[in-house]
């Protein structure tokens, strides 16, 4: 019995993908966990592993095209098992996506904003339009959408086709005009007075851009909003003496090699996690007028990323080594930044963290991700003078600000929290234990 590949439902406010590239064929055998294709969706573009062994029988949607979760995309059979239609109950949608309205006649858009579309009844093969421009079928879709001419797009793919980057950076290049050069002025005499000031330069003024938002940004947009209406928020704030984390975690780096170095924020995903432990009213959800507790404790650590960002989750961090959490956290970063993020690496944090820290950051505040009940916020390790014993010394210091749902939790319980934190900070070898 041939087994149906769905398009992957990634998350809860997931309703439709783009399936942007196959990176398997029809005829081509495979085997359970085996990656077959990359869909974009609001948060990144991800992906998607088989379930199934076999031999890819068919593929139902091309590549470029919108496709809504749970919708048929490939059938995956037995070898030598002949495949003439779906399953019963598969529920393919076989239309294609509707194609953008084309422009009215009385529309004037500028140079920068007419969309190339082929003639009708014209073929489009391989990504070739009229007039020599190739593109892909995304790069195509975004160019209509957001009303761009192809000819004036350089292309950066195979052959010079036309893809997504070459759209995006179309769309952050400004559109200014250079102003004629302007002639030398001799050498100005030694302590010669100012001369007079001269008129602003004959450029014309760049115009405003409108940017359009990206599904990332857009989805970011509507969460955060949906968070600080929805959640009343409170903030506890709490210095910490990260000196002898500091030193541990220069005695450590030099054991590791460099693909396994342990960050500051590392300590912290472990600290957050086991205290954690003794507060499980913070690693919780409001839901439906009842709290939810989490049995696992799964810190979700912000990545930023091109245009947005997106959370990768540490699973069981309460229950890993720092050694593991750090290249777990540091692969899954690095797809991040990639746009190769699997299903598993954004999904499921019960708790989540941001640290701006290595921006010279000293102290902001997070907005909580839904339906987390707390989101820790990370300043900047710094040195500065401290009292110490009545003496005056220099001394390491770290701010952290953490986020809380009032409707869970309450801001004695919040600053009990960091206290209990603060065990495993500025004692880090009970990290280790």
């Amino acid at each position: 019995m041939a087994d149906v590949v769905t398009m992957p439902k990634l998350g809860f406010d997931m309703a439709e993908g783009t399936l942007v590239r196959w990176l398997i064929q029809e005829g081509q055998t495979i085997k359970k966990g085996a990656i077959i294709a990359e869909i974009e969706t609001d948060k990144a573009t991800v992906e998607v592993e088989s379930n199934y062994d076999g031999v890819v029988a068919r593929l139902l949607v091309p590549q470029g095209e919108i496709v809504p979760v749970n919708t048929p995309i490939a059938i995956i059979a037995a070898p030598g098992e002949k495949v003439e239609e779906l399953p019963e109950a598969a529920g393919v949608v076989t239309e294609k996506a509707p194609t953008p309205p084309e422009t009215s006649a009385e529309a004037k858009p500028a140079d920068r904003s007419e969309a190339i579309k082929p003639a009708q009844g014209e073929a489009v093969e391989q990504g070739q339009l009229p007039g020599g421009v190739r593109a892909s079928p995304l790069a195509r879709r975004m160019a209509a959408d957001m009303r761009i001419n192809l000819q004036k797009v350089t292309g950066s793919g195979p052959g010079g086709r036309i893809v997504k980057r070459d759209i995006q950076a179309y769309l952050e290049a400004p559109a200014v005009q250079v102003a004629a050069p302007t002639p030398m002025a001799a050498p100005t005499p030694a302590r010669a007075p100012l001369p007079p000031l001269a008129p602003l330069a004959a450029a014309p003024q760049p115009e405003d851009q409108i940017i359009p938002l990206n599904r990332l940004r857009a989805a970011i947009g509507r969460r955060m909003v949906e968070s600080k209406q929805q959640a009343p928020h409170f903030y506890v704030t709490h210095e910490y003496d990260v000196g002898a984390l500091i030193e541990l975690r220069k005695q450590l780096n030099a054991l590791l090699p460099d693909e396994e170095k342990l960050s500051v924020n590392d300590f912290i995903i472990k600290a957050a996690a086991l205290t954690l432990r003794q507060f499980p009213n913070l690693n919780a959800a409001f839901q439906d007028d009842q709290i939810v507790h989490y049995g696992a404790v799964n810190i979700g650590v912000a990545v930023a990323v091109e245009n947005g960002l997106l959370t990768v989750v540490c699973r069981d961090a309460d229950r890993k080594p720092l050694r593991q959490i750090a290249i777990e956290v540091r692969t899954m970063s690095a797809r991040a930044r990639e746009g190769k993020v699997r299903s598993e690496d954004i999904e499921g944090s019960t708790f989540s963290t941001s640290n701006l820290g290595m921006f010279d950051v000293e102290h902001f505040v997070a907005i909580i991700n839904p339906p987390e009940a707390a989101i820790l916020a990370i300043g900047s390790a710094k040195q500065m003078p401290v009292v110490k014993d009545d003496q005056l010394a220099i001394g390491w210091r770290m701010k952290t600000t953490l986020s809380v749902d009032h409707r869970v939790s309450d801001g004695a319980e919040g600053a009990r929290f960091l206290q209990a934190m603060a065990a495993y900070l500025e004692e880090p070898l009970r990290l280790l234990i």
